[in-house]
């Protein structure tokens, strides 16, 4: 199918989203293309992705069960009945058969935002720490370290926001996605690999 426009994309992404959705998709956009920039990445497509990103977000839950089954994408049991985490890979599906983004390192963007995944690309990290840090978030815990560290080192970033997220969710007794903490320990110990030969 053809790839639908920026402009077209922003219209139409207007449409769909609730309006607190579409402010926050636009703000990401904006941080991963800043992002991309800092660390020499594809700004145009840092941007597009973080356009994309929450694009399944305001669907129902069924539909995006739907999206995955259809695309044969695997649905974890944490995944199934969970829109925070589902709308990740029905995006990535709606990504590519609605709006035309084909390319795979834009699309494990998009799947993987939400949880991480061990051996991210770039780009992916980009999203990833991009939806946390965005302007109008303002909850989260260190959030100031957090976007300073961003733009320094991603890495690090990347590391401190699983970890974060992971005492969080530990703390409300909410269930963990097993991707995310397997995120987590495969960066800390890249990170500890990293200091051993500083």
């Amino acid at each position: 199918m053809k790839r639908i426009t920026k402009l077209d994309l922003i219209r139409t992404l207007e449409q769909e989203l609730n309006y607190k959705r579409f402010i926050h998709t636009l703000s990401v956009a904006g941080t991963a293309a800043s992002l991309a920039m800092c660390y020499g990445a594809d700004v145009q497509k840092a941007e597009m992705a973080g356009l994309l990103h929450d694009c399944a977000k305001c669907i129902d839950v069924r539909k995006m069960q739907r999206l995955c089954e259809k695309a044969g994408l695997e649905v974890s049991p944490y995944e199934k009945n969970s829109g925070s985490l589902l709308h990740s890979k029905a995006g990535s599906v709606l990504a590519a058969e609605k709006y035309g983004y084909t390319d795979p390192d834009l699309l494990n963007a998009i799947r993987y935002h939400t949880t991480g995944r061990p051996g991210m690309s770039l780009l992916e990290k980009i999203i990833f720490v991009a939806d946390y840090i965005e302007p109008g978030r303002y909850t989260a815990q260190n959030l100031s370290l957090i976007r300073k560290m961003a733009f320094e080192d991603i890495d690090e970033a990347l590391l401190k926001i699983l970890y974060d997220t992971l005492v969080y969710l530990n703390s409300t007794g909410n269930p963990v996605d097993p991707m995310t903490q397997k995120t987590y320990d495969y960066y800390r110990r890249m990170d500890a690999e990293r200091n051993r030969y500083d």
